[in-house]
Parts: C-alpha cells; structure tokens; sequence
C-alpha cells in the first residue's frame, strides 16, 4: 500500500536538532497572542500573592479540636459543654415553638398585611421561599404572603363567610389573622446584617433572610408582636368625683351633723368587679355607705304605713379604736305588698352607641331588662328609648300583658354609632309624659355606660332638666354598665336629681338582686327628701366622724328647707348610718380644748335642764310620696342604746360594722390603717347569719381578694 510505505519511511527517519530561531518565533507567536487575548486588563499587581494572614491555611475543625484535646483544657472543655449543651436546646425549643421549624425564612410585618391576588399554596409557595434565598437583600421585592404552614393568607378570608367580621377593620376592609407561629408567643429573629429597605411600601409583606447565625444578638422574651406593636396596659377611662374622707370634727365648735338619705349600692358592684379583675378599685369610687346599703339587714320596721319607716339607735364598741364608740344608726322601710304596689309607668332609656358592644354592657343589658319585665305586673306599661347619634323610639307605651312584644323589641337592640344622651333623655320624658300615670310610679330607667360624649346639652342643662321633670312627677334611675369608660360621676348626678337610685350591673346575678329581688324598693318610693341631723351633746362627746356620706353632705340650714332635694327611700329599703364618737375625756381625743373659752364650765355649755344625760339626739325629715311640705321623726340618744360588747350587738350590726371597716380600708382612711384584713375577716365571718343569696359568703372573698393585692 502506498500510504504504509510512507508511514514506515517516516517511522525510521531521525527527529531533526531543535532550531534556536524557530523556537523563538514559536514563543513571540503565543506571546503576542496572550497579550492581544488580554489586551486592557490589568493582570499584574506588585502586592504578594495569596492569603495576607500569618498562619497557614487548614480545616478550622482541626483549629477548634486542637486546644480542647490540650489536656491542660480538658476540665474548661467539659465545663463549657455543660452551659452550651443547654442553651442550644433552649434555643432550638424557642425556635420550634409553635410549630416554627428551626431554619425557616423569617417574616417581617410592615404595616397592615394586603391580601394577594392568584396566591400560591403548598409546595409552590415553598419553592417560591427557596427561590427568595439567592435574591441579594437589596434586589428583594414583595412576595405573596403566606403563613407559617405554607397556606396563602389572603385564601384565609373567604367571602360571604358570617365570622369573618371579626377580621375586619374599621372601615370595613379585611384583615388578615396573626399565624399560628405569631399566636404561640414566638417572635420573629433578626440578624444584624439585615437592612431595611427605605422605600418599601408600607402594607406589604416581606420575606427577609434566613438568620445564620443565632448568637449575633441577644434574644428578646417571646412575644405576641413586634416590640413596636406589643399591647399596652390599657389606661381606665373611668371617671369618680373626688372627695374627701368626712373629718373629725369637735362637738364644742361643730356640734350639728346634716346629710342626705343615701340607698344607691352602685360603688360595691364597681368595687367588686375591680377586684375580681385583679385590682385594687380606685379610692374614689369606693362608697363607704353605698357598700354598707347594699347587703339587707333585718331592722325592726314601722307595723303600719302610717309612719314610712322605724330608726334603731345602738351604740357599740369600736372594733378598730378601744377608745372610742360607734353610734349606729339603722332605718328600715315599710314593705308595700305587691297587690298594693301603684301601676307603674317605665320608659326604657337605652345607650346603643358604640361603646356599648362589649359582652359586659348591651348584652348583660338586654338580659337584665327581660328579668324586670318578667317581673312587672300585666298592667303596667313599657316604652323604649335608644339613644346612638340620634334618639329613637324603639316601643310605643305597651302594656306588659303583651310581654312577648316588649321582650322581642328587647331583642332587637343593636350597638352602634356616637352617644346622643342628652337628645335620648329628652325624648324618654316625652314618651313618659304621654304615658304617665296620675296615681301610678313614672320612671325612666337610664342604662348605659356612662359615656356621654356627643350631645346637644351640657351637664348642668342635662340636670336642669332632670330637675324639672322631677317636679312634673317623672324620676329618673340610673343602671351603668361596663369599665373603661363609666362616668360614675355624672351617673350619681343624674340620679340623685332625678329622685331616683343608681345602681351597677356587673354581672346577671346583680341584675336579678337588683331589679327582681329588690324591684319595690327601686320602682316604689314610700318617703321624699329623706333627711338627717344628728346634734351631739358636748357634756358628752367630744369628737365625732361620719363614715361616709361625702357626697351627701348637708348644710345646717338645708335640713329645714322644703325645696333642698335629698335621698327618696323605696318599699323596704334600709338605710344604715354609722358615726365614730369619742365621749368625754377619752384619750383618743384629737382637738385641745379652746383658748378662751378654758373658764366656761362644763354646766354652763349644757344643754338645757334635763337633757344631760342624752348623748346625741337624731331627727329625721321626710315627705310623703303626694306632698311637698315634710314630717319630722325625733330620737334621743343616750345609754340605754348602748351595748357592752360587739356579741350583743346582733350579727347584723356587727357585719354592717365589717363592710364599713373594709370600705374604709380601701379607701385608705387613717382611722382603720391599722385594722387588719384578718380582723375584718374575721369580724365578718362571725356574723354571717342567714345568707339566702351568699351575698355575705361573697364579701368574704372580696375580703381575701384585697388582703392579697394589697400585700398585707
């Protein structure tokens, strides 16, 4: 074959000498093409080559190994593996709290969450969070929001579905619910490194990267929400009128005491909710008599209606002051029987607005208005009033006999809107003036929370009104609901202006003592402008104090004086009064006697022949529920009242005494500071007596309750 012959020529001739020139072109060649290849690149640099560090490179497991095999560090070694070992799985624990697996992307929320359009779910959504990962920080967009388990949050909100108005917001839009991760107290990590982008939109959700490492800052305690975003203690809106606790006062300069009639029970309600909420109530709507007023005591009470009602004076040792005495004055109503109870006319004025929706006022509310209309007698009447921006007349005076009409209309009421109550009183005495009955009870019956906060009419013109009508025949009650935002100040205005009571609904239980239990006494007055002055004889007591009753104080004058309003009391009602007296030479005197009058004898300061041996003398004026001009009821006090120890003084007056201590503590009164809880415990649960509703079983607890938060 021709090409095997020149293939074996080629195999034996000899390889030619290298040529120097053809060399040196061969290098210039693949030189030059190097260079054109290159060509502006800068691809030489002065600085030495490779790491500028002092120690070769190598594994940095050999570098951590190394010095924990030292046996001179094998004690710290063991040492440092007890504390890590648990704080790494107090960190893994944190992290997989909730179900948040430990290495998932974070979620950082700015803003309201927005629902998505088209959102992925399951895997996609996943793969879309591992894509998220090689996106520099600084080039990331919005993605879709998902939660914690993968599922889209905008496919959380369905629409036409009836729960979803509690993820709405005020103007109606939907929100998104917190993830479960979120909701478990887990709160979102972020590394140091992790920049904010300025100009992100603020309403999206973003997804940040992964925190690598775990130890580049401290980690906050767990938490609900961002520190930004964590819930406040929330501030009370409550509102008391501010008064200070009655002095002690000298019988030589101020012998007369002059106060109103007071039956209203709402400030131990108010008391009672603060302390089962766990806190001490604010001293201000602390009411030592109202507290007192509220437990039925058993008086001896009138055997006919000829006089209204029976005062029982004792006196009694102190239990908090063994040097000084307590006068205590007890009143009883005469018990109209239902047969002879007067038709009663009852306009429903009912506070709608906005700030009534929570669980504790409009529906505690309507429930506590179907219990009285189950009460009522078939002839009475019922209209009702809503007031929310504008008043409206819900029911047409209806008779109860149709009771299924007045409790549906009930079960109507809807809240919503500002508080109008001004316009809705107005309108409430118009409905009862159209109904009103000339031998009958015309009340209205104001419930709500207190917060009148829109309206057409200051407070003094809301009062001037009250007042007026009550000179008409129509009184007003008053029934406040919730806290937050109770106005007690302006509840016990109204109240006491318009002739009626204020009471607290706190729970259903109060709703049924207050307007089934005692619905005589609240709708059914027997006496007017009940008043009462104690004069005190100097000869025999030197300093007195009034327990409570600061906001029923008289003047002197005004126990005379037909046209000064006071208290009305009801069908049974009972009236407890308590004076602190400290007799003649004790050493708990508080007053040095005064300068210029050191020469008057005892005698010549007397009171007239015959009386000495009085200790006070009470008087007691009232009106007939028909009649504006008022009777006089007169009582001299003097040791036959007296008892020689607590024993003897009855369960009744010894548990009254037991409130009036407990209501003094909390509001902080001088005179009981060094009574203890125990002791008042202990006071009460020894005269407990008959207790058919546990009202007196429950004091204890409050008791007990208030022992605790006070850290005594």
């Amino acid at each position: 074959m021709i090409m095997t012959d020149e293939l074996d020529r080629l195999s034996k001739t000899a390889t030619p000498a290298a040529s120097a020139d053809a060399r040196a072109r061969a290098v210039a060649a693949a030189m030059q093409a190097f260079d054109a290849q290159d060509a502006g690149k800068e691809k030489f640099s002065t600085a030495p080559q490779g790491k500028q560090n002092g120690w070769r490179q190598s594994s940095i497991i050999n570098w951590i190994w190394s010095p924990i095999m030292n046996r001179k560090l094998l004690a710290g070694s063991a040492l440092a593996t007890l504390l890590v070992v648990p704080a790494a799985a107090f960190l893994t624990l944190e992290l997989t709290r909730g179900n948040l697996p430990v290495g998932k992307p974070d979620l950082e929320i700015a803003g309201d969450v927005l629902p998505t359009e088209n959102p992925k779910i399951g895997d996609e959504a996943a793969a879309d969070a591992a894509k998220t990962k090689a996106v520099p920080l600084e080039q990331e967009t919005a993605v879709k929001p998902t939660d914690l388990t993968g599922e889209p949050v905008g496919m959380l909100l369905k629409e036409n579905n009836p729960s979803e108005d509690a993820g709405r917001s005020s103007d109606g839009k939907k929100l998104a619910p917190i993830a479960d991760g979120a909701a478990s107290g887990v709160q979102p990590q972020r590394a140091e490194s992790q920049s904010v982008d300025a100009a992100a939109p603020v309403g999206t959700l973003t997804r940040t990267r992964q925190v690598t490492t775990m130890m580049q800052e401290a980690m906050p305690a767990p938490s609900l929400l961002p520190d930004g975003l964590l819930p406040q203690p929330e501030k009370s809106g409550d509102r008391f009128s501010s008064e200070d606790n009655n002095p002690v006062k000298s019988v030589a300069s101020d012998p007369v005491s002059t106060f109103s009639a007071d039956v209203d029970t709402a400030s131990y309600a108010f008391v009672r909710k603060a302390l089962l909420a766990g806190g001490l109530p604010d001293k201000d709507s602390v009411r030592v008599e109202e507290m007192v007023n509220y437990f039925p005591y058993d008086w001896p009470g009138p055997e006919t209606d000829a006089a209204p009602f029976k005062a029982t004076v004792k006196l009694l040792p102190t239990p908090w002051n063994p040097n000084t005495r307590l006068m205590h004055i007890g009143i009883k109503g005469y018990d109209v029987l239902p047969a002879a109870a007067p038709r009663a006319n009852l306009v429903f004025l009912i506070d709608v607005s906005g700030s009534m929706e929570e669980r504790d006022k409009l529906p505690l509310l309507k429930s506590a208005f179907r219990l009285l209309v189950e009460k009522l007698k078939p002839d009475d009447t019922v209209s009702i009033v809503t007031y929310a921006g504008n008043a409206g007349t819900v029911l047409e005076p209806t008779k109860v006999k149709d009771k299924q009409t007045i409790l549906s209309a009930i079960d109507t009421l809807q809240p919503g809107g500002a508080t109008a109550g001004a316009q809705g009183i107005e309108a409430a005495y118009a409905l009862a003036q159209s109904g009103f009955a000339k031998d009958g009870v015309n009340r209205i019956l104001l419930a709500t929370d207190g917060d009148f906060n829109v309206g057409p009419a200051s407070d003094d013109a809301l009062k001037a009104v009250i007042e007026e009508k009550r000179k008409a025949g129509i009184f007003l009650s008053v029934l406040g609901f919730g806290r937050g935002n109770y106005n007690d100040a302006l509840m016990q205005t109204l109240a006491q202006n318009g002739n009626g009571i204020a009471a607290y609904i706190d729970t259903l239980a109060e709703a049924q003592k207050a307007l089934v239990e005692e619905a005589g006494s609240q709708l059914f007055p027997i006496a007017r402008d009940v008043k009462f002055q104690v004069e005190f004889n100097p000869t025999q007591i030197a300093e007195y104090r009034l327990i409570g009753y600061e906001t029923r104080a008289l003047k002197r004058e005004d126990f005379n004086n037909d046209r000064v309003d006071a208290g009305d009391i009801g069908s049974g009602h009972r009236v407890t009064a308590i004076y602190e007296v400290t007799p003649k030479g004790s050493p708990a005197v508080l007053n040095d006697d005064l300068r210029y009058q050191a020469g008057k004898t005892s005698e010549e300061a007397a009171v007239a022949p015959g009386k000495g041996g009085e200790l006070a003398f009470l008087k007691i004026r009232y009106k007939q529920p028909d009649s504006d001009t008022s009777r006089l009821i007169t009582t001299p006090v003097t040791e036959e009242n007296a008892v020689t120890s607590l024993d003897a003084a009855g369960a009744d007056a010894r548990f009254s005494v037991a409130v009036a201590a407990f209501g003094q503590k909390l509001r902080g009164t001088d005179a009981v500071a060094a009574y203890a809880y125990d002791a008042i415990l202990e006071l009460a649960a020894g005269a407990r007596g008959d207790d058919p509703y546990s009202y007196r079983a429950e004091f204890l607890n409050l008791v007990r309750l208030a022992k605790s938060l006070s850290g005594e």
